[in-house]
């Protein structure tokens, strides 16, 4: 019997649960004790965004709202 080629556990919908962790942004959040909407007013969280805007996600929104624009040729 020839070998068989292959994952043989390919289509069977087995998914891989993989843990939520928070990002940088999400814990600055955090210690700042904002909530969503509290975000765009914070001006301690827009320096932070504006210092750490090339090596952290920061949300595409906020981003907009304070017309920050990220490189994307930037390497850590």
């Amino acid at each position: 019997m020839p070998h068989r080629r292959g994952n043989p556990n390919w289509g069977t919908g087995r998914l891989i649960e993989i843990p939520w962790l928070p990002t940088a942004f999400d814990e600055q959040v955090q210690r700042l004790g904002l909530n969503e909407k509290s975000c765009a007013t914070s001006q301690q969280l827009e320096q932070w965004c504006k210092r750490n805007k090339d090596s952290r996600y920061i949300p595409e929104w906020l981003l907009k709202h304070w017309r920050i624009t990220v490189d994307p040729n930037f390497s850590s």
